[in-house]
């Protein structure tokens, strides 16, 4: 799966995934909204913490072998290049911290988690998810950094439909993404999404209008 850098999505991309979204409510009254954004939270201080590490590291390091550059003992020029080698690295670590391998492996993965819950709730707000005729509005979200999708379905239908059937939505959207194929886990994740909103909330025909754009919201 793509891990921060931004992967554009074709039009051919685009458009399949809005026609996994139209093809998901023609069986359901539900509106499925997918979005995708480049990372849900800063975490500036894993640049801290990678700088500290880097600066503590190098300082051991250059005490470690001391003997090959204090070959006449201590002096006041020695402690300013040591205090300059651990700015500098100190520094170079800060901007190693920004990597967003680097940033998984310095952020523990619950707060990745809350991150991205968060970024959920607040971008169903802002694209009016929560503004159907039946609030039946259901928001999936792929954030890039964290590697996770998050359902969020309006409380109307999360009385309905139990946690464990969004976690079989997120599931199928996994494998496709593993493998860098953002249209077709967020087309798998619409489908599921799509079948398991049939059996809570069918479309009543006659009377199933398209109340959210299909195409998907991209804010990386």
């Amino acid at each position: 799966m793509a891990t921060g850098r931004k992967v554009v999505l074709s039009e051919g991309e685009r458009e399949r995934i809005r026609q996994a979204v139209h093809a998901a409510e023609q069986q359901t009254r539900a509106e499925i909204v997918p979005m995708i954004v480049a990372r849900s939270g800063l975490y500036r201080d894993t640049r801290h913490w990678a700088g500290l590490i880097t600066a503590l590291t190098t300082l051991a390091l250059l005490l470690t072998i001391e003997v090959s550059w204090l070959l006449w003992g201590w002096q006041a020029s020695n402690a300013v290049w040591l205090i300059v080698a651990v700015t500098l690295a100190y520094v170079v670590g800060a901007w190693i911290g920004t990597w967003p391998v680097v940033v998984r492996l310095l952020t523990a993965p619950a707060r990745m988690r809350h991150k991205v819950a968060l970024r959920a709730e607040r971008a169903f707000v802002q694209h009016a998810v929560s503004q159907t005729r039946e609030r039946t509005g259901v928001l999936i979200l792929l954030s890039i950094l964290e590697r996770q999708v998050y359902v969020l379905p309006d409380p109307s239908l999360a009385a309905l439909i139990s946690a464990e059937r969004w976690k079989q939505v997120v599931q199928a959207a996994v494998e496709h993404l593993r493998s860098g194929d953002i249209a077709g886990g967020l087309s798998t994740a619409i489908g599921a999404c799509g079948r398991v909103l049939a059996g809570a909330c069918p479309a009543r025909p006659g009377d199933n209008p398209n109340e959210l754009p299909d195409h998907v919201i991209d804010e990386r």
